[in-house]
């Protein structure tokens, strides 16, 4: 399916658009952690908390929290046939985990913004590389410019050895791209505050025009580490409602590749 046909699809469900997702702002609420009756055996957006480098570039693991984990659901849900594991209300049954937590292990996709300002620690690290090796996904993503992506290498070497596990951008080829939609470019998606502020997208101006989509693969070439650099998937999500004129320049292509990766990391 193309980009255009995307967009006549939430224009067939606009109303809901509107109405379900998209409340915006920074969360205050209760963190959703798992319990013994959170994995049912369908989808669960699984978000890592992680402590915060003092010498880190980014806002920390909740930015984008909980809208954007309900509205990617919610997503998957309406625009795929996967079925998503449902609260005692119906809403997507979305959860925040540490990287030591064995509930991770329930997860075949787990998702860490703002890497730019993360710690890992010895254990955390131990117990991420056994995941991924396992044949867990992690996506990360909104970190911008050079010194939040060294930092972030810096602390992913922690779990994966350059040496052995370089971070590579993905060729245009490559079947994430094109899982149910075609996805031609990786766009560049700004924090709508900053899109609304300054009317661009590139947040560290020259030092983060160009947005990457770069992997990591174990040694079988499996796709296990996506890491989205320059740019803020996170946002397109969470902030689909809250100006029409954003969801249409940057939530519609949020969604097509965040749906991708999504049935990607749950079929490789």
């Amino acid at each position: 399916m193309t980009i255009a046909a995307l967009v006549v699809s939430f224009a067939v469900v606009a109303s809901a658009q509107f109405r379900r997702g998209g409340r915006g702002g920074r969360y205050f609420g209760v963190i959703r952690t798992p319990t013994a009756e959170s994995f049912d055996g369908s989808f669960n957006f699984c978000r890592i908390m992680f402590p915060y480098a003092a010498d880190g570039d980014g806002g920390g693991w909740a930015v984008d929290y909980p809208r954007a984990d309900i509205n990617l659901s919610i997503r998957l849900s309406e625009l795929t046939k996967t079925h998503i594991s449902l609260d005692s209300s119906h809403e997507p049954n979305h959860l925040v985990l540490n990287l030591t937590d064995p509930e991770m292990f329930q997860c075949p996709f787990i998702m860490m913004t703002e890497v730019g300002a993360a710690y890992i620690g010895p254990e955390e690290a131990a117990k991420l590389r056994e995941y991924l090796m396992k044949g867990g996904f992690l996506w990360a993503d909104d970190f911008w410019g050079t010194y939040a992506w060294e930092h972030w290498m810096n602390e992913l070497a922690k779990v994966l050895p350059p040496s052995e596990y370089r971070a590579v951008d993905l060729p245009k080829d490559h079947p994430m791209f094109r899982m149910q939609f075609e996805v031609t470019r990786v766009a560049q998606i700004p924090s709508i505050n900053y899109w609304m502020g300054y009317g661009d997208t590139s947040e560290r101006a020259a030092d983060s025009a160009e947005p990457h989509a770069r992997g990591i693969f174990d040694a079988k070439g499996r796709l296990m580490v996506l890491i989205t650099h320059n740019t803020d998937f996170g946002d397109s999500w969470e902030r689909e409602g809250d100006d029409p004129r954003y969801f249409y320049q940057f939530s519609v292509d949020g969604y097509a590749f965040g749906i991708n990766v999504l049935l990607y990391a749950m079929t490789h």
